[in-house]
C-alpha cells in the first residue's frame, strides 16, 4: 500500500501554459475515506498489493442488482423521451462525439507526480485508439473521439495523494456533462472513476482519478500503456465491469461479453470460469487484465456507451 503522508498547504500553484496563478486552499484537512462518499465505479489496486486489479477490498461503488434494474429502466424511459422530442439519437444509429479532456496533474509540493506534455498526448491518442477499435480485427468503433482541452498542473501535497478528493475535483473540475476530467495522482489504486447517471446528483465529483504512473511510458509494470484511463472512461460513459454481477444472465447488461465470476489478472488465455456460454472476455478493456492484453470494447458496449451518453451527457 502506498502511504499516505499529511502534508498541507496553504495555496495551490496552478500553472496552465504559461500563466502561474495562485489561488487560496479550503483549508480543510481530514482524512479521506476510501473515496470520500463519492460515487465511483472503479478502484484499481497497482499489483503487489493484491493478486488482480481491485483485488484489494472493495473495487467498485456497491451496486445492488435492484440498482442495476432501477438504472436500466430510468436511462430507458430518459431516450424514450428524447426520441419523442426529436432530440435522441436515431434507431440503429450511434451517438457519436468529440470528447474534451481536461487533464489535471496533481504533483506535491516537491513537484513529485509530474509528466512530460508528450506522455499527456500520448494517453490521449490511447483514447483514441480504443475508442476507436484499432487495437483488434474484432474491436468496435465507439464514435467517440478525444481532444486535449487544457492541462492545468497543480502543487499540493494533499491532492496529490488524493486526500480532500471531494473538495479538490469540485474546484478543480472543468466543463460540463460531456467533458472528461483526468485527475492524475499518486495513490493506493490505478483508477477510480464515475458513472454518467451520478452526474446531476454531484457534478462536481465527475471525471476519472487515475495513477500517474500508468500513463505510457510510466513505471507502472504491466499497466503503463495508457490503458488505466482507457478502462476508467469506460466507466465514465456508462460501462460495467465484465465481471458485473457474476455468472448471471444480466451480468453487466451487454449481450456480447460472457458471463465471468471474477476479475482477470495478467492475460489467461482460454479462462472460462462460468459455466454460461463463452470463454472470460480477458481482452476487454472493463475487466481487469494487464494492458498488454487489452484490444478490445466490443459492438454491444459502444451501442452502451452511446444510449448512456445520449440519456445522460449528450
Amino acid at each position: 500500500m502506498r502511504s499516505f503522508i499529511p502534508s498541507p498547504r496553504a495555496a495551490a500553484v496552478l500553472l496552465a501554459g504559461s500563466a502561474l496563478l495562485l489561488s487560496p486552499l479550503s483549508g480543510q484537512a481530514s482524512a479521506r475515506p476510501v473515496v470520500d462518499q463519492a460515487p465511483a465505479s472503479d478502484c484499481f489496486v497497482p499489483p503487489g498489493n493484491a493478486a488482480a486489479k481491485g483485488g484489494h477490498g472493495p473495487d467498485t461503488r456497491d451496486i445492488s442488482a435492484a440498482e442495476q434494474k432501477a438504472i436500466e429502466a430510468r436511462t430507458a424511459q430518459i431516450l424514450k423521451a428524447k426520441a419523442a422530442r426529436g432530440t435522441g439519437v436515431p434507431k440503429g444509429a450511434l451517438a457519436a462525439a468529440t470528447v474534451p479532456v481536461y487533464v489535471n496533474v496533481m504533483r506535491d509540493a516537491a513537484g513529485n507526480g509530474d509528466v512530460t506534455d508528450t506522455q499527456i498526448s500520448q494517453q490521449i491518442a490511447v483514447l483514441n485508439k480504443t475508442f476507436g477499435g484499432q487495437e483488434s480485427s474484432q474491436a468496435a468503433n465507439t464514435g467517440f473521439t478525444f481532444t486535449l482541452a487544457g492541462t492545468f498542473r497543480y502543487n499540493n501535497n494533499q491532492w496529490h495523494q488524493d486526500k480532500q478528493s471531494s473538495s479538490y475535483r469540485k474546484q478543480t473540475r472543468k466543463g460540463g456533462a460531456n467533458a472528461l476530467n483526468i485527475w492524475l495522482v499518486d495513490f493506493a489504486y490505478l483508477g477510480i472513476a464515475t458513472f454518467p447517471w451520478d452526474y446531476a446528483r454531484q457534478p462536481g465529483i465527475d471525471g476519472i482519478r487515475v495513477q500517474y504512473t500508468s500513463l505510457p511510458g510510466g513505471s507502472e509494470t504491466n499497466y503503463n500503456l495508457g490503458e488505466t484511463a482507457t478502462h476508467e472512461a469506460g466507466h465514465w460513459f456508462g460501462l460495467y465491469h465484465t465481471f458485473q454481477g457474476g455468472c448471471t444472465a444480466t451480468n453487466d447488461e451487454v449481450a456480447d461479453t460472457p458471463a465471468q465470476s471474477s476479475p482477470t489478472n495478467g492475460c489467461p488465455e482460454g479462462r472460462d470460469s462460468c459455466s454460461l456460454p463463452g470463454l472470460d472476455p480477458i481482452h476487454n478493456y472493463m475487466d481487469y487484465s494487464y494492458d498488454s492484453c487489452y484490444n478490445q470494447f466490443t459492438p454491444n458496449q459502444s451501442t452502451r456507451m452511446s444510449d448512456m451518453w445520449t440519456a445522460y451527457r449528450a
